[in-house]
């Protein structure tokens, strides 16, 4: 059990805050948009471990005009006594010395997503300036500072401005406040996502059965916001979030929620009229986009539960049909969330669980938690409900083997097409070369003009592809143009993908920036993420840009992505310049395909990730399945219906 007399004795000290600034990447993955939301998931993360521990029950986000943020939680509050070995506050340990916390031992933190005590001393390290207040009878505080030493000639980061004061106001809380500001020195850009942030927030009051936070963002007078998340169904809730939209097969979810061998174990489970899983795992509150033991010990005891249960059942008329795990989980919306000590992540990026001894006891305590529902007899319709949707996917896995073989046959011709319409490229090398697959025959010839034709190949599109979303395999085999795609990559579909065999390193979908340009890449994101959802997480999946404008006079050329870019374009140019608005790839020549959207060392690329898979999931359903309703309201909620064109202005008409 964790302690509630936490000091500065439970703190352990490994080494001293260096190098942070010098290679900021080493400690929270980029200096972009990502690397500034980690620094405020660190502090959040201490926050949500007090609450996991039974120590908070209410944490408060706040995004501030000067572009500062707050953390405060209502936990036990950062140690403030002398620590022995360092002579100096708890406080102050916790933000200027690397490896340094209170998780190395599990006398304070039974669960915890922190797991190796960089976090808070990172955050100060690449601030401008990080304030703390300790609540703990009397209101302690400390404040600490980034600055540029001229004599030393090097910054100075997350230095202390005076040591760690206790101002004698009495209060009635208990916890820990944490602000601070990003420095715009270390970041590429130092504007938070109040989306990013609020999403993550969500999931974990999810994750999080009870807990209050609370997400305020002052910095806009005209757009206050201000959103409280409480999940009192917890998982449940989750489920049913994620389902929205969706006809489900039972309700409620069924639920479960036991200890094994020292690790918490809790999953939430229903079924939709859907044709993929949708199963989203966590270990100590950190998403686990790439499962793990974990997610196999679930899905091992899903199946060797149904299964038994199908051989007794008077649904199943056919004793000779085998199941497979996967006709269990068509349909299948489930989290599962476990709390363990000694947490092994597989690499750095902590998206997949090591831990052998986890599957043994999520499969041993999910298959007498399922044992135990089947004994209750008004949970019958529910695993009969399972049964019914299950027989439907092994039927149609059986006729999904007869379509991969039809496709198997139409190989030679659909390899005779994919000659004709894929350009090549010369390389062998798969991690060095790339694939465009852009729409229309126009682009594509000319990207097949201006393309760098060792590295890049082209693969045109004549129609739309088929929309994915509540299609089965054989469906989406059955489509000429997916089909093609598939070929072109190599990596097989669905339970036969294979990454090993992908032919190129990236897959750059190439639209024009239209409306139908934006279906035909959502059409393509929900392909990739539905049936080659590996090719999105290990991020081979991007989608180029191409220029909105062409500003020019005479030898000079500048070319802005979006309206933002526009302004300082027609600045570069000055005076006399012209304009062009480029409504289609087609409208350019192939070297100005090159220039703006080939050329490796110019373009513009965004590249998919998976920060959210439920909510990721989530969006694709809304957007891309039937729930009209729903996709109204996204859209309501997101577009910018009020955004003036002022390209005409800019022309001077």
């Amino acid at each position: 059990m964790p302690n509630n007399d936490y000091n500065t004795q439970d703190i352990k000290i490994l080494e001293g805050l260096e190098a942070v600034r010098v290679r900021p990447g080493m400690y929270i993955g980029s200096t972009g948009t990502r690397g500034l939301h980690h620094i405020l998931w660190e502090i959040v993360d201490n926050a949500i471990d007090e609450a996991a521990n039974g120590f908070a029950q209410k944490i408060e986000v706040v995004l501030y005009k000067d572009g500062s943020v707050s953390v405060e939680d209502d936990g036990r509050g950062i140690p403030t006594d002398i620590h022995k070995q360092a002579g100096v506050s708890g406080v102050q340990v916790v933000f200027t010395k690397l490896h340094a916390g209170g998780k190395f031992n599990n006398d304070n933190y039974s669960y915890s997503g922190g797991l190796h005590g960089v976090g808070a001393s990172v955050t100060n390290a690449l601030s401008e300036w990080l304030k703390v207040e300790v609540y703990k009878k009397t209101v302690y505080k400390m404040e600490f500072r980034s600055y540029y030493d001229a004599q030393k000639k090097k910054m100075i980061s997350g230095e202390p401005v005076a040591p760690l004061i206790d101002t004698k106001q009495k209060t009635d809380k208990h916890g820990t406040f944490v602000r601070f500001k990003p420095d715009a020195k270390v970041f590429e850009t130092v504007e938070f996502s109040l989306e990013t942030i609020a999403k993550r927030l969500k999931e974990l009051a999810f994750l999080n059965k009870g807990l209050t936070i609370k997400l305020t963002d002052l910095r806009d007078d005209d757009k206050f916001y201000s959103k409280t998340f409480k999940y009192d169904g917890g998982l449940v809730d989750y489920v049913l979030y994620l389902n929205e939209g969706k006809q489900k097969m039972f309700d409620p979810p069924i639920y479960a929620k036991t200890e094994k061998d020292g690790i918490l174990i809790e999953f939430a489970i229903q079924h939709t009229d859907s044709y993929t899983e949708s199963i989203f795992s966590f270990v100590n509150n950190i998403p686990t986009p790439e499962g793990g033991t974990h997610e196999v010990g679930f899905k091992s005891a899903v199946t060797k539960v149904m299964n038994a249960y199908a051989s007794g059942s008077s649904l199943v008329k056919d004793k000779t049909l085998k199941f497979e795990g996967e006709d269990f989980r068509e349909g299948m919306t489930a989290i599962i969330s476990v709390k363990m000590k000694n947490v092994e992540f597989e690499g750095q990026t902590k998206t997949k669980l090591g831990n052998p001894e986890a599957k043994a006891a999520v499969e041993s305590a999910t298959i007498e938690e399922l044992e135990n529902m089947l004994k209750v007899k008004k949970n019958k319709s529910v695993f009969d409900a399972m049964i019914s949707k299950a027989l439907g996917a092994a039927k149609a896995r059986n006729a999904a083997k007869h379509a991969k073989d039809i496709s198997r046959a139409k190989n030679g011709a659909d390899n005779a097409r994919l000659i004709g319409k894929l350009a090549s490229c010369s390389s062998r090398k798969a991690e060095l070369n790339e694939i465009f697959i852009v729409e229309g025959d126009s682009a594509g010839g000319s990207a097949k003009q201006g393309r760098d034709r060792q590295h890049q190949a082209i693969l045109p599109l004549r129609g739309k592809p088929l929309n994915a979303e509540k299609k089965r395999i054989e469906e989406v085999l059955n489509n000429e143009e997916i089909r093609i795609i598939i070929g072109a990559l190599g990596t097989g579909i669905g339970n036969d993908f294979n990454i090993a065999n992908l032919n190129y390193d990236k897959v750059i979908i190439l639209a024009d920036a239209d409306q139908d340009g934006a279906h035909i890449r959502s059409i393509l994101l929900t392909f990739f993420f539905r049936y080659m959802k590996e090719l999105v997480q290990e991020g081979h999946v991007y989608i180029g840009m191409p220029p909105l404008y062409k500003v020019y006079k005479k030898d000079v050329t500048e070319y802005a992505y979006d309206d933002n870019e526009l302004q300082k374009a027609i600045d570069k140019v000055g005076k006399g310049y012209k304009l062009q608005r480029y409504k289609g790839l087609g409208e350019m020549n192939p070297e100005q395909l090159w220039d703006t959207t080939l050329d490796p060392k110019k373009r513009v690329m965004t590249q998919v990730t998976i920060e959210d898979a439920a909510e990721a999931d989530k969006l694709i359903t809304t957007l891309m399945g039937d729930d009209i309703e729903g996709r109204k309201n996204y859209i309501s909620e997101h577009a910018n219906f009020n955004k003036e064109d002022s390209f005409m202005s800019k022309v001077g008409l």
